[in-house]
């Protein structure tokens, strides 16, 4: 699974954050909620709309953007 299948950046969405593709979910966003303790079968009962693969390729985002320590184009 590629980053670039799940993950978007739109400068008309969130300013250019990156999101999970189709959403309006900021990756920072969902892995904040991880960090904060949440599970992953609780971040998908409130939000339905979401994946485990989604989940998966926010991890797989963040473990490259603190690698190139900027939003790198998802590969």
């Amino acid at each position: 699974m590629s980053c670039r299948d799940r993950i978007a950046i739109d400068p008309e969405i969130l300013v250019g954050k990156p999101v999970v593709r189709g959403t309006r979910l900021a990756v920072e966003f969902i892995l904040e909620l991880l960090a904060a303790g949440q599970s992953e079968s609780e971040i998908l009962l409130n939000y339905p709309g979401l994946s485990r693969d989604d989940i998966l390729a926010c991890l797989a985002y963040a473990s490259l953007a603190h690698k190139y320590k900027a939003y790198p184009v998802p590969v």
